[in-house]
């Protein structure tokens, strides 16, 4: 049997065409552990509100040759407020089971690099302290913890922390 983490994989624009692609990989990690926070299903409508907020920010789908999608991740606003401009929010999921094989790394870096070309220097991520290798991932990829707001999600009766990671692009200057 081959493994499916080996499957050859294109990155594409993510469009409303993924729509149930990405309704199935976020419902299986919401059923499968903490890496989504609902802790029921959701439908199409709140896939279709995310791809909303994503307006000209940069985005990615993983698709195998096949055209199955195995992943997606984009960048959205962290505020409307023209001051934060310069910072987006970001979301990756993989279908589990295409983990480990550095598909997430090049959704990363194809995200970067077309934010750099949006003004953006700063990307954050929010991640259930539950989700260990999420928050692996991002901090081997040059994410830095720079808040935690402690118990504040409960999901199946465990309560869980919210990790704010930063990583700051390769023209953003240091806060001071």
């Amino acid at each position: 049997m081959s493994d499916p983490r080996r499957t050859p994989a294109r990155l594409v624009p993510l469009t409303d065409h993924h729509v149930a692609g990405m309704l199935s990989i976020f419902n299986r990690h919401i059923a499968e552990g903490f890496a989504a926070y609902p802790d029921t299903p959701v439908n199409e409508d709140t896939i279709a509100a995310l791809l909303r907020q994503i307006g000209d920010f940069p985005s990615v789908a993983v698709e195998t040759e096949e055209d199955v999608l195995i992943g997606f991740g984009f960048l959205r606003p962290y505020s409307p407020v023209a001051t934060f401009a310069h910072t987006a929010q970001s979301t990756i999921f993989l279908d589990p089971d295409h983990t480990g094989a550095g598909i997430g790394r090049r959704v990363l870096r194809r995200l970067e690099d077309e934010a750099e070309g949006h003004g953006i220097t700063r990307i954050l991520a929010h991640i259930s302290s539950r989700n260990p290798g999420s928050l692996a991932f991002h901090a081997k990829h040059g994410f830095v913890e720079c808040g935690r707001f402690p118990g504040i999600g409960r999901k199946w009766g465990k309560p869980f922390d919210v990790v704010w990671m930063v990583k700051t692009l390769a023209d953003g200057t240091a806060p001071p």
